[in-house]
This record gives C-alpha cells, structure tokens and sequence, in this order.
C-alpha cells in the first residue's frame, strides 16, 4: 500500500513539472503591430521661396504713350504652423486628409522705372502673411517609415504696398516742377493648388516626424489703379493710369512632428496561440 502510493506520487509530481516546464517553453505573446491608422495633429516650420513676374501696364496723357513692362521678381521668407489630419492603413498603404495654416515672413520687394511720367519709378512691396491647404495623401508605410505623395487646394493672403514717384524732369507745367507721388495698398485672397511629398518616421507609438516640399501655384493677382491718388492731385495727369498683375508661386520645405491619437483607430494585431 505505501509502495503504490509512493509511486502514484513521484507520478504527480513528474506531471506537474512538465506541465510546468512546457508553460515556460511557451514564446511571451508578440508585440502589438504598429498602425498609421488614427487622426492626429502637430507643428511644422521651414523656408519657403518664390518667383514670379511683375507687369505694368499705364497710359501717361502728357505724352500720349501707352506702355507695357515687366519685372522679375523673388521672394523668400521662414513659414511655420500647425496641422491636423487622419490617416487610414490597409496592408502597407496608407491614404488620409490633412489641413494645415501657417505664417509667414515672406516678403518681397521691386522697383521699376518708366519712360513714360518722365521717368518715374514705382516701388512695390509685396507680403504673404499667411496661407493654408486641405490636401489629400497617400503613401506606402514599411512598418514605422511613410514615404507619401500629397495635394490639394491651396489659399494665401497678400499685401502689395505701391509707391509711386513722379519725375518732372523741371517741367514747370506740371506740378511747378516739383516730383509728384502716390501710394495704395491692395490686399488679396487667393485660392490655387499645392503638391509635393515627403516621409513620416514614427519614433514611438503616438509621435512621429516628417520632413515635406511642396509646390503651390496662386495664378496671377490683378491691381488697378496703382498710385492714382497722386495723379489726381497733378493737374494734365488726370487721366494718367497704372495697372499692375503679379504671378505667385512658391516653393516650400517644412520639417515637423504629429501626435497620433488612438482613439478611433483598431485594436492592435495580437498574435494568437
């Protein structure tokens, strides 16, 4: 009697202890798979340039010249804001919407001479101060690397600031013979297209970073009636006009980060065993 239950022991025993060896031989379950999938929002700053022509087109009554000239024109400056947006994964691509407004410093100034108002000149100052853009975005994603492709629409305000000096070339007939000068200022929102690209690196879960280029077309931005109020206060200027149209493009590279929010993307990919 003591023999079998010795052994029915040692035979528990034996049991339990694979049994417990098999639970360590076990792999630990696997990690979570990442997702791009969730919204998210973040900061973006970087240097933004352009260039683009500025025409003038005028009629000087003095001399009874119509005129047409143009002028080249950069303009460069930092750019900086913010962004929010939602990505979607399936398998590797990965497809969303973002929105993004930033501020500008971008600036830049021109000045013309005409042979017409005795060769007068005009200055002009144009500013972005501030654009933004609702895009679309897709890319393929190896694991926490995005290499994207982005576009959409794109709206910018501007300022042009115009001063104009006249030149009498000691013509007393005109103003005594004393140099003239007007000024106006136009402001404008404009609405165009922006595309580029760029890649996303996900540090952890939630923060990631990213660098971007991006081209943006506005079309051209029309001025009428450049300095007028100086011509009115001359007398046989009155009929005197000068109209102006700027091309707007910019070139953009922006380095930032996002947050991604998990509140609406899928439960995590667990393996199962």
């Amino acid at each position: 009697m003591r023999r079998h239950f010795l052994l029915a022991s040692v035979g528990a025993i034996a049991l339990t202890g694979s049994a417990f060896a098999a639970d360590l031989a076990l792999p630990p379950p696997s990690a979570p798979i990442f997702t791009w999938t969730g919204s998210y929002i973040g900061g973006q700053i970087g240097y933004a340039w352009g260039s683009g022509n500025l025409n003038y087109t005028g009629f000087d009554p003095r001399t009874g010249l119509a005129f047409t000239t143009g002028l080249g024109g950069s303009s460069s400056g930092v750019i900086g804001g913010a962004h929010v947006g939602y990505n979607y994964q399936f398998n590797q691509w990965v497809v969303g919407l973002e929105g993004s407004v930033d501020g500008t410093s971008i600036s830049n100034t021109v000045v013309g001479t005409f042979p017409a108002f005795g060769g007068s000149t005009i200055t002009a100052s144009t500013n972005a101060n501030i654009q933004g853009s609702f895009r679309g975005r897709a890319g393929i994603a190896w694991d926490r690397a995005l290499i994207y492709a982005t576009g959409g629409v794109a709206l910018g305000g501007f300022t042009t600031d115009y001063t104009f000096t006249g030149n009498n070339n000691g013509n007393h007939n005109i103003n005594g013979g004393n140099v003239f000068y007007g000024s106006n200022s136009f402001s404008n929102t404009r609405v165009g297209w922006t595309v580029g690209g760029g890649i996303d690196y996900a540090v952890t879960n939630n923060w990631s970073i990213f660098a971007e280029y991006r081209y943006t077309n506005w079309g051209t931005v029309g001025n009428q009636g450049l300095a007028t109020a100086g011509f009115l206060t001359v007398p046989h200027l009155t009929n005197a006009f000068l109209n102006s149209n700027r091309t707007l493009n910019q070139n953009q590279v922006q380095v930032g980060f996002s947050y991604k929010f998990d509140t609406f993307a899928p439960p995590p990919v667990v393996a199962k065993y």
